[in-house]
């Protein structure tokens, strides 16, 4: 499954490494991954502007455009800048194998290597359902864990859906920029099978001025799309935030939203889910964030498109069998999470009383993707575990964790209902820093709530009321509770207690630039000040909790898990859900039989 270079790719490497002028960039990388008869473009820039005749640029020996069926533009000043760079969009490799590609401008030259793969000649599953609990880690996990099953005899009582799966594998995170990643870069090994930079989708990051720019990888949604089958992607973000967005996104910034939004209509996704309607919205509209008059919610309905702006809209455009695509846009932001949706009433719950949580746009998503008889590729997400998770708020997090195994177990008796051809996976796109060390219990004497804490032994166990039927217990305001901490924090004041007025905002920015604690906080009866351990000025400032470069965890059921094991690239997902489908195309049986003779 992960990369395994041939005897060549080490000497590839030490050429690359020991040159002394290289000048040359090259995309895609070295050791990239590329599924045969994907599309990507190929880019190699040069750091001066060159002499055409110079330039010299092969693969496998070859000049390079007989392995890539056509020619590349030269620009010989890209940008308007002193350099050049050779750009060939939409390209693509359909014979399997290892591919040295090297450039040259007549001074200097790089190399690199990448391994095109092929995948079977039938498909061993129909459907694919890829669940991202967007940050989630081992702790949320853990905590998700105890609230919703509970310990007797020192044993859980039960399993977590996203637990109870007979495959099971470490991911790292890191892309071609950094150890940490973010959930653009990340989301985007899963839909594309490459590795890029931070706050990039779809594409591999260059010097290209303009974001949209810089050269792209096919995505999932275009493969499955050219093979016939539906698409969709379902979220509790805004819909054009990093993760759904890289279901079909080729930009160098994530925060390009309304470019995004064109991409999606674009893509002729099948069914599309969350908040962020604004950007959707034509700018004479009151609220909207386009720069434009395009009114996009119109173009979709225009294509057919069924639009859902509630619940109740949504459940009955999944109801009525003429639905094949759906568009629900529930909030003008983020929808709102388990706690706040369910329980407290909190967040943007009054101003829209009627979202539905991820279970329920996933069980929607499924009705109107299975009338699709060629299958369909499903990617859920809950997105903000992570966001709860940047403002430092457990207890939201833990119970938007506990809704991803709520889908997680309706999609498992959905497959087993529909004939056990879809593979689940369920993953994260990257960890935070959390981890469960104890619990706080109120009734301990004294005010300190920082001895309050119990550790080992004095931990015991919390005393959350027993679950509702989805997993939830109905108060989280216990006097005993879990101790959720976050290691990578700005200023702020702990109040070791659940927020029940509203997210938490740990962190403000005052007149001189500089992240400070947020004092709304400070008068709540043994709340503690503490000291950061991120940046608090200038640009790094950091006013939330940041994404760590832990290793995720991947679990599997269905037709192709049984290659999730061990330990893996994010980037080996995407292969795997190519291999369960089948996306590689085949050779047509008139050019086989060509070949034998």
């Amino acid at each position: 499954m992960p990369f395994k270079p041939s005897y060549l790719l080490p000497v590839l490497c030490a050429m690359v490494v020991s040159s002394t002028a290289v000048a040359q960039s090259i995309f895609p990388v070295t050791r990239a991954d590329l599924l045969a008869g994907s599309h990507f473009d190929f880019k190699v820039e040069f750091s001066t502007v060159v002499d055409p005749a110079q330039v010299k640029v092969t693969i496998n020996g070859q000049d390079y455009s007989k392995v890539l069926g056509k020619s590349a533009e030269l620009v010989a000043r890209e940008d308007g800048k002193e350099v050049s760079s050779l750009l060939l969009r939409d390209a693509s490799i359909r014979k399997p194998g290892l591919y040295t590609v090297e450039a040259s401008d007549g001074k200097s030259r790089a190399a690199v290597a990448w391994r095109v793969y092929a995948t079977a000649a039938k498909p061993v599953a129909k459907n694919v359902i890829l669940f991202v609990g967007d940050g989630l880690s081992i702790g949320h996990r853990t905590a998700a864990r105890i609230l919703s099953k509970g310990i007797e005899g020192g044993k859980f009582t039960d399993k977590l859906a996203i637990d109870d799966m007979p495959y099971m594998a470490l991911m790292s995170t890191q892309g071609t920029d950094s150890i940490i990643t973010d959930s653009a870069n990340a989301a985007h090994a899963y839909t594309t099978g490459h590795k890029s930079c931070v706050n990039a989708l779809g594409v591999y990051c260059s010097r290209a001025a303009n974001t949209l720019d810089h050269p792209k990888v096919e995505t999932i949604t275009s493969l499955a799309k050219r093979r016939g089958m539906a698409v969709g992607a379902v979220t509790n973000s805004e819909i054009e935030d990093a993760t759904p967005a890289a279901m079909v996104a080729h930009t160098r910034r994530r925060s390009d939203f309304n470019d995004i939004v064109k991409m999606f209509y674009d893509s002729k996704i099948d069914v599309l889910m969350g908040g962020g309607s604004p950007n959707f919205l034509p700018k004479s509209t009151a609220g909207s964030k386009r720069g434009d008059d395009v009114d996009y919610i119109d173009l979709f309905k225009q294509a057919d498109y069924k639009l859902a702006i509630t619940k109740t809209e949504m459940l009955a455009a999944a109801d009525d069998v003429k639905t094949t695509k759906l568009l629900g846009l529930y909030n003008t932001g983020n929808v709102d999470g388990a706690l706040d949706l369910k329980f407290l009433k909190k967040g943007s719950v009054s101003k829209f009383p009627d979202q539905p949580d991820v279970p329920e746009e996933m069980a929607a998503a499924l009705k109107v993707l299975s009338r699709n008889k060629k299958g369909f590729v499903l990617m859920v997400e809950s997105a903000r575990i992570d966001k709860y998770s940047h403002s430092l708020d457990p207890e939201r997090a833990i119970y938007d964790t506990i809704m991803l195994d709520v889908a997680v177990k309706q999609a498992k008796e959905w497959a087993k209902a529909h004939g056990n051809n879809t593979l689940i996976l369920v993953t994260s796109d990257h960890s935070h820093a959390v981890s469960v060390v104890g619990t706080v219990n109120d009734e301990e004497p004294g005010t300190e709530m920082r001895n309050k804490v119990g550790t080992y032994a004095e931990a015991g166990f919390p005393n959350y009321p027993a679950p509702g039927a989805q997993g939830y217990p109905d108060k989280v305001d216990v006097s005993r509770r879990l101790r959720l901490t976050f290691g990578a924090y700005p200023d702020h004041y702990d109040t070791f207690r659940p927020f029940m007025d509203g997210e938490f905002v740990p962190t403000l920015r005052n007149a001189e630039g500089v992240m400070v604690a947020n004092e709304k906080y400070k008068s709540i009866p043994g709340a503690v000040l503490r000291e950061g351990n991120l940046p608090n000025k200038g640009a790094r400032g950091s006013n939330s909790g940041v994404h760590s470069g832990d290793d995720v965890v991947l679990t599997a059921k269905g037709p192709g898990a049984d290659k999730v094991h061990g330990q893996m690239e994010n980037t080996d997902l995407f292969r795997i859900m190519a291999d369960a489908l089948a996306l590689a195309p085949q050779a047509s049986s008139t050019a086989a039989k060509a070949r034998k003779q």
